[in-house]
């Protein structure tokens, strides 16, 4: 069983991968695999550097990822230039992971719902919602993000609706306790992962 878990920044969609693994899933995380292609020596770095010039790599030769952020919000065109070079390469990893992962996979994806291929390579897709003000609000606990920046990133990511509308399952993490959480997501994995 091959599960696509994705969800807004700010939705708890790691909280509830590190759920699923609980239950004995393998996680593919593909921010995970992201950031390795990008640190210093990172297989990435060389085309990134290419493609945007020096003003995006860090003094330690990985991707400086405040500068490469600022460039993508205000050029969406650099967005697809640094999508073309690290999908591949992330696609072709995590395919990699899950051929040497036993059981059930859980490939932790935040851009699923924008992204064709991955639907077709995932047996279900669970998405984790909340609301808008939720996301805001959980990001900005987060060490350096202000309002401007976390609602930049929120009007990049699809929409709820189109996350919503890729779903076999949604988990809606909104108002819920952890131990809330976790009884949702408890009852999608029974209903997936059948017992042995």
């Amino acid at each position: 069983m091959h599960i696509g878990l994705t969800g807004g920044i700010g939705s708890g969609k790691s909280t509830v991968a590190a759920m699923l693994v609980r239950h004995g899933a393998s996680l593919v995380d593909t921010d995970a695999i992201a950031r390795q292609l990008t640190l210093p020596g990172g297989a990435a770095m060389p085309a990134v550097a290419e493609a945007f010039g020096p003003s995006v790599v860090a003094a330690d030769g990985g991707l400086d990822r405040a500068a490469m952020r600022a460039l993508v919000f205000a050029d969406p065109s650099a967005k697809q230039r640094l999508e073309a070079i690290l999908h591949p390469m992330i696609g072709a990893e995590a395919a990699r992971q899950a051929r040497q992962a036993p059981g059930a996979v859980v490939f932790d994806v935040p851009l699923l719902a924008e992204s064709n291929h991955w639907r077709d390579r995932v047996d279900r897709v669970l998405v984790v919602d909340c609301r808008e003000a939720t996301q805001l609000a959980r990001v900005m606990q987060r060490p350096g993000w202000t309002h401007e920046a976390a609602s930049a990133v929120i009007a990049q990511q699809a929409s709820r609706a189109a996350r919503r509308a890729c779903a076999d399952a949604v988990i809606y993490n909104d108002g819920l306790s952890l131990e809330q959480l976790a009884l949702e997501v408890d009852a999608v994995w029974r209903r997936w992962v059948p017992e042995r």
